[in-house]
C-alpha cells in the first residue's frame, strides 16, 4: 500500500476575530433583550433570540477553529480536522430553525398587531445594524476560503437583515403606524435563511457523510489514470473531502506488469500530479496488485 499527498495551504483562521465578534455579539443580545421587555416589543424580543443563536454560533465557530489546530495522536490520528464541518453543519441547522421560528413569530404578528414604543425598537436596531455589520467585516475575509467561517459569516449577515427590517418596521409604525409591515419583512429575512442555511447544511452534512464532492467525476478519473502508461485499470474507489482543505482518494491500482517498487514510485508521482491538477484530490492511498484475480474489479466497492 503506497501513500502521497500534497499540503495544501490551510485555511484556518484567526479565532481573535471570532471571539471579539462573541464578546459584541453578548452584549447586543443583553442590551436588546432589556429594550424588548421595557418596549413590549415581540419583535425586538424576537431579534434577541436571533442575536443569541449567533452568540452560540459563534462560540461553536471558536471552539472548532481551536480544535482544529491540536496535533494528531494514537486515538485520534486524524486529529480534530472535522471540527469545523461539525461546527458548519450545527450552525446552518440553527440558521434553519431559527427561520421557521421567525415564520411562526410573523404570522403571530400578522394574527395579533400590537402597539410598542417604537422609539427604543429604533435605536436597539441601529445598534444591531452596527455590530452586526462590524462582525460581518470582521468575518468576511475568512468566509471566503472556510466552511465553518461561513455558516457563522451567514449568521451574521442574517441577523443584520433581521435588525434592518425591524428598524424599517420601527419607523413605519413610529411614524404611520403600520403595524403588519414587521411581519411582512420577517416572512421574507426567514424564507432567505431557510434558503441559504439549507444549501450549507447539504454540503456540511455530504461532507460529513464522506460523499464524493460534487466536482469530482469518478468516470473521468477512471478514464484518465487507465490511460497511463502500465495501468491496466483503477478499481475499488473511494473519494471523500476530509475538510476544508483535504480530498482523499484510495484505490486498488491494476499493473500490466510485474513492476520494481522503483518503477511504482514513478507512475506514483504522475498519478499525483494527474490527481492533483486535474480533480483537486491532494491525498491518495494506493495499492498496486498484478494478476490479483480474486480482487474485485468493479470500480465502485462497498466494504
Amino acid at each position: 500500500m503506497e501513500h502521497g499527498h500534497h499540503h495544501p495551504k490551510s485555511s484556518q483562521v484567526k479565532g481573535n476575530k471570532v471571539l471579539f465578534s462573541i464578546i459584541l455579539n453578548l452584549i447586543l443580545t443583553v442590551a436588546q433583550l432589556i429594550g424588548g421587555i421595557v418596549s413590549g416589543s415581540l419583535a425586538l424580543i424576537s431579534d434577541t433570540l436571533h442575536n443569541f443563536s449567533d452568540v452560540v454560533s459563534l462560540s461553536i465557530s471558536y471552539i472548532a477553529n481551536k480544535l482544529i489546530r491540536k496535533e494528531a495522536s494514537y486515538k485520534r490520528t486524524f486529529g480534530y480536522k472535522r471540527a469545523e464541518i461539525m461546527a458548519a453543519f450545527i450552525n446552518s441547522a440553527t440558521i434553519v430553525i431559527v427561520a421557521i421560528y421567525l415564520i411562526y413569530e410573523a404570522i403571530h404578528r400578522f394574527i395579533e398587531p400590537q402597539e410598542i414604543g417604537s422609539d427604543i425598537v429604533i435605536w436597539m436596531a441601529l445598534l444591531g445594524i452596527f455590530v452586526d455589520g462590524f462582525s460581518m467585516l470582521l468575518l468576511k475575509k475568512d468566509s471566503d476560503k472556510n466552511m465553518n467561517m461561513k455558516s457563522a459569516y451567514l449568521h451574521m449577515l442574517s441577523d443584520l437583515a433581521s435588525s434592518v427590517a425591524v428598524l424599517i418596521g420601527g419607523l413605519l409604525m413610529k411614524f404611520y403606524e403600520i403595524w403588519w409591515i414587521d411581519g411582512v419583512l420577517t416572512l421574507i429575512i426567514a424564507f432567505y435563511l431557510i434558503r441559504v442555511g439549507y444549501l450549507l447544511l447539504k454540503k456540511s452534512f455530504n461532507v460529513l457523510m464522506l460523499f464524493t464532492p460534487d466536482e469530482v467525476r469518478v468516470e473521468e478519473i477512471t478514464k484518465k489514470v487507465n490511460a497511463l502508461p502500465g495501468i491496466k485499470s483503477i478499481h475499488h474507489i473511494h473519494i471523500w473531502q476530509l475538510n476544508e482543505d483535504e480530498v482523499h482518494l484510495e484505490a486498488h491500482l491494476e499493473f500490466n506488469k510485474n513492476v520494481k517498487i522503483s518503477e511504482f514510485d514513478r507512475l506514483l508521482l504522475d498519478l499525483e500530479e494527474l490527481l492533483l491538477y486535474d480533480f483537486g484530490i491532494n491525498h491518495i492511498t494506493i495499492q498496486p496488485e498484478f494478476q490479483r484475480e480474486e480482487s474485485s474489479k468493479d470500480i465502485i466497492v462497498q466494504d
